[in-house]
């Protein structure tokens, strides 16, 4: 099934009173993160201060509502199997990433327990047209050997390694399970019709307007949105319902944090905001903005339909 947002309002609480007794977990990228931090700003604001607790560990971010007994939560593995991005000293993207296509498990213990699992990964797999595969089984073996081979051929060994273990491990009466479908990134002006302007998107201040009939490409991945595709419905035993998010998305070249973020904890000097190419950042998202519609669309299901 594909979820799209049609027309809604966010109602915290009654999301909460769905969420009584229960976790819901995001699991995936900074992107996820960043949808995660919007879900926890959508919902504390109801809750008083002495009824919810924030924690953080290696992998894991968690807030929880002792009211009603309730947790939201992220893990972090950006390829959702094993890889050399999950050690917390190596989540800058200046090593290039090592996976293991078929290693899943020991990021899968921490997943069981989840009434809700909310999957993405994707912008790990843009940085070049190969990724390298860990030789041996584990990176535990000291040894770092690796094959290059296609993202598109990795992407949906990593997406079936995935979708197994949940036909193997997740009780589809007890757990739902969603797949966020690619989020985009405005890294070129021209894609929105703008020449000799700004390079990315750290001057824009409204959404594409354009009126077409064609679909709108701002350099979006369609190769590895339909192996998503094609892999969410491949299920035996769980279903999977595909969130489809990426063509209203598109659209909002105006609302990424440019150089309203920060980098590594600090906030952008003048000398890196009059960089934009290096340093304005257009993957992550403001809040409120973008993600909070992504998690109205979330809380739709999760109120309405689970």
């Amino acid at each position: 099934k594909r979820l799209y947002l049609l027309c809604s309002r966010f109602y915290a609480k009654l999301l909460l009173e769905k969420l009584r007794g229960k976790k819901l977990m995001f699991v995936g990228d900074s992107i996820h993160f960043n949808q995660w931090q919007s879900m926890v700003c959508m919902v504390q604001s109801i809750i008083h201060s002495a009824n919810k607790t924030l924690n953080h560990t290696a992998q894991m971010s968690i807030f929880n509502i002792k009211e009603y007994n309730a947790t939201i939560a992220f893990y972090w593995a950006p390829f959702l199997v094993e890889s050399n991005a999950d050690p917390p000293d190596k989540r800058d993207g200046k090593t290039d990433p090592i996976i293991i296509p078929q290693s899943i498990s020991k990021h899968g213990e921490n997943w069981k327990d989840a009434d809700y699992l909310v999957f993405n990964t994707y912008i790990w797999w843009t940085r070049s047209s190969k990724i390298k595969v860990l030789k041996q089984a584990s990176f535990s073996q000291g040894s770092v050997d690796s094959d290059e081979i296609g993202i598109y051929i990795a992407y949906e060994q990593v997406l079936r390694t995935w979708a197994n273990w949940l036909d193997q491990n997740i009780d589809p009466n007890r757990t739902s399970i969603f797949f966020s479908s690619m989020s985009p990134t405005h890294i070129r002006s021209s894609d929105w019709g703008v020449s000799g302007g700004s390079s990315k998107c750290e001057k824009e201040t409204e959404p594409i307007l354009l009126e077409t009939s064609r679909r709108l490409d701002v350099g979006t991945n369609r190769r590895l949105y339909e192996i998503a595709v094609n892999v969410t419905k491949s299920t035996t035993k769980v279903p999977i319902s595909f969130l489809d998010v990426t063509t209203m998305s598109e659209y909002r070249k105006d609302a990424h944090t440019s150089f309203y973020g920060s980098r590594s904890g600090k906030l952008m000097t003048p000398e890196q905001k009059s960089d934009p190419r290096t340093f304005a950042d257009c993957y992550h998202w403001c809040l409120p903005g973008l993600p909070d519609t992504w998690n109205e669309l979330l809380s739709l299901y999760i109120i309405y339909r689970a």
